[in-house]
């Protein structure tokens, strides 16, 4: 079966010694991984949860974002230059963690918009940074899974077919995509045609409710996506990314004002979810 992992953003986006009782309790659910936001933290914090998960047997991946002053579709070289620093930084600290995967939207500056939609200049702009990014990340096998997001999120990659755009832009072995059906249930006609879209290049999946809360009690397609990723034979990562308001700063950040479920309802009952949907579909 497919590896399942669970995002601690549910609780902190913070990396630190307080996430090791969480870190047992995830292993003895039975998650293969966790994933970890890459936050200001110093390298030595990083490396101390990434020494725990390898000796409790869990595997890591890693998710970032970028601001507007290291916006990598930026006009500015300045500003596009901090976005290569800052993702750089983000491999050395992914390194830290032993992750072999960075995912999440940070092709662009998150929630910064520019009253138009996407040039192909940006597309390529985007593409320079994150290859040269990758050239670094290579050196650490580390390979970067670009997410797509909702349109009041982001204005640049919204669907597959525009998140293929720039994975091809970017040209890089280590330069790949994921699939989140949080997003993908707001932007897409069909799970079926988005991931047939970017299965050359899919590396990572979230498995997100519409809501954020606990997967299979809202709204999602999850037999079309199931089975969908099935079709395609994905073999990668399915990872619970699920948010509360138990770090009220990261919550703000991202507009979370509610609580949806308990992040320890989200693990257990999405882990046995995930099971039952991959078993059903054959994935």
């Amino acid at each position: 079966m497919n590896k399942i992992g669970f995002n601690v953003l549910a609780w902190t986006a913070a990396v630190s010694d307080d996430l090791f009782p969480i870190l047992d309790r995830l292993k003895g659910i039975g998650y293969d991984g966790a994933e970890f936001y890459l936050g200001p933290q110093e390298s030595a914090a990083y490396q101390r949860v990434g020494n725990y998960t390898k000796d409790i047997g869990l595997e890591t991946t890693a998710v970032m974002t970028l601001g507007a002053d290291e916006n990598p579709v930026s006009e500015s070289v300045e500003v596009r230059q901090k976005a290569l620093d800052k993702i750089k930084w983000a491999v050395d600290r992914a390194h830290d963690l032993n992750a072999k995967i960075i995912c999440g939207p940070f092709h662009s500056a998150h929630t910064v918009f520019v009253n138009r939609p996407a040039l192909d200049q940006e597309y390529a702009l985007a593409g320079e940074v994150l290859h040269a990014a990758a050239d670094y990340a290579a050196q650490a096998n580390i390979t970067f899974a670009l997410e797509a997001l909702n349109r009041f999120e982001c204005y640049l990659c919204n669907t597959m077919e525009q998140l293929l755009k720039l994975v091809k832009a970017a040209n890089h072995p280590h330069v790949r995509a994921m699939f989140d059906t949080h997003h993908s249930n707001i932007e897409e006609k069909k799970y079926s045609t988005a991931l047939q879209t970017i299965a050359p290049v899919l590396a990572h999946v979230h498995i997100s409710e519409n809501d954020r809360g606990t997967p299979g009690d809202g709204q999602v397609l999850w037999d079309d996506a199931f089975s969908s990723l099935a079709a395609i034979k994905y073999q990668g990562w399915l990872t619970i990314e699920a948010f509360s308001r138990n770090d009220p700063d990261f919550a703000n950040a991202i507009g979370v004002w509610r609580e949806f479920s308990d992040p320890w309802d989200i693990a257990e009952n999405g882990y046995k979810f995930i099971r039952e949907m991959s078993l059903k579909h054959g994935l």
